[in-house]
Formats: structure tokens, C-alpha cells, sequence
């Protein structure tokens, strides 16, 4: 099985940490971000993984140079002029893929407990009856979030942003809903099938979750996996990244 880790952002809300050092690199109790979450993809099941670099990306080709033999497969996909953010970077990688089966997405500065093989055999077994309908599985949390994504019975079908400084102010659904809407948190893991290369002629800098929308309005789906259960953090803060260090000590 494949995976590719997004580690090519700036990490610019971890400044002044990230002037110096790439995101992937940020310790969290003396192990890179990047480490934490290669552990966890090789855990389910992943032999090769893709990474994606930009900023500092000297440091991150130096660290892989450095692992010890015995690990997974690790292909680096460089962005010139990027990062050409989640939708852009994957994309720009898709050469580096080698097997046609679904592969599982993961932000490098996302940790958490979810069971990520549990990820895939939900992405499975909707596929058996979707076929190629079906697009990605996004691993999703009911939580308190000023940016959330709108599902209803037949998957994505919009987003809501609410005093978020990343995103603009208010909403949008690209089809009417289909049953009862709910609003979920994404976590910054998905299950993609290689087929979404076909499905798009987009191109250098773009957001998967617009490429879904995309998508989702030509009739195509992208389905949620409620993982609410489980721990989760996003490491984009300095306040985030203390809090990063007490949850790992549940994980370990």
C-alpha cells in the first residue's frame, strides 16, 4: 500500500520556529512531526510513501538520507515556486505513484489515534458497491471548528467557515442536500483513488477540498468516516504544538 504525507507548507503560524526549520521537522517530544506520522502510515500496512517539499526542503531531503535501512520506500516530489498547497501538491506527485489501488493522504502536521487501516476498510467496502462513483473517504470529526464541511446522504456537498482566518467568511453547497445535512470537521486524512488524476485537468496551486466540490457537483463521491472517537490534533499553533506533546504520551 501507498501514502503520501503533505509536508511542503511553511508552517508560518509555528514563526519563529518554522524560519529556520521545515514543519515536518518541528520536534514533538524530540521526534520530527514527520517521523510521528511516517510511524503511524507504516503501521497500517504502507511500504511506500510519497512526500512533498518545499520550504526548507534541503532539511527534509537530508533527514530521509539519514533513516535507517529497513523502513519504507520514501520518494520525495520537490515544488518549485510552491507549496502548491493540498489540491496542487498531490497532483504535482501523482508520477510517483506505482500502484492502482487507493492510496491514504495525510498532513504531516496532523496526529492523532485514528485506526487508519479502520480508514481503509471503510473506503473499501463503500467502494464495493460505488465502483468508480466513489472518489475519496475523508476521515471527519464532530468537534467545535469555525470551518467545517457540509454531508448529506450521499456525501460532500458544501462547507461552512465562521471567524476562520484561513478561509473566507460564510458558505457554499454545490447541489442541494439530499437528506439531512451534517456539518463534520475534517482531519486532514483521506483515502484517495487514483482515479481523481483523470478527473481533473487542474493544475500547480489548488485545495483538494475545492478539486471535491469539483467533483461532488458532477456526481461523483466523497464520503465521510466519522472518527470522532478518537484523539486527534492539528499542530499548526505554538499553543497547539504543547498540547501535541501531552496527547502523543496516550498514543505511545
Amino acid at each position: 500500500m501507498e501514502a503520501m504525507i503533505l509536508a511542503a507548507g511553511g508552517g508560518t503560524r509555528l514563526r519563529p520556529l518554522t524560519d529556520t526549520i521545515p514543519k515536518a521537522l518541528v520536534p514533538v517530544k524530540g521526534r520530527p512531526l514527520l517521523e510521528w506520522v511516517m510511524e503511524r502510515v507504516t503501521g497500517a500496512g504502507v511500504g511506500r510513501v510519497v512526500v512533498n517539499i518545499c520550504h526548507h526542503e534541503e532539511q527534509i531531503r537530508r533527514w530521509v538520507e539519514a533513516r535507517p535501512a529497513g523502513g519504507p520506500e520514501i520518494a520525495l516530489s520537490p515544488e518549485p515556486g510552491g507549496p502548491y498547497d493540498t489540491g496542487g501538491g498531490l497532483f504535482a506527485a501523482r508520477h510517483l505513484f506505482r500502484e492502482p489501488t487507493a492510496f491514504l493522504l495525510h498532513n504531516v502536521d496532523v496526529l492523532s489515534g485514528i485506526p487508519l487501516d479502520g480508514l481503509w476498510a471503510a473506503h473499501a467496502e463503500e467502494g464495493a458497491h460505488l465502483g468508480a462513483q466513489l472518489v475519496a473517504s475523508l476521515a471527519v470529526q464532530e468537534r467545535e471548528a469555525r470551518r467545517t464541511l457540509l454531508f448529506d446522504e450521499e456525501g460532500l456537498m458544501g462547507w461552512e467557515n465562521q471567524g476562520s482566518d484561513r478561509a473566507p467568511e460564510g458558505a457554499h453547497r454545490v447541489r442541494e442536500p439530499r437528506g439531512a445535512v451534517r456539518r463534520l470537521s475534517f482531519t486532514g486524512i483521506h483515502v484517495v483513488e487514483p482515479r481523481i488524476f483523470a478527473l481533473s485537468q487542474r493544475q500547480r496551486t489548488f485545495s483538494i477540498i475545492t478539486l471535491y466540490l469539483e467533483l461532488a457537483a458532477e456526481g461523483f463521491r466523497i464520503l465521510p468516516v466519522d472518527v470522532s472517537a478518537y484523539p486527534w490534533i492539528d499542530v499548526g499553533t505554538p499553543e497547539r504544538l504543547a498540547e501535541a506533546g501531552k496527547m502523543v504520551d496516550t498514543l505511545e
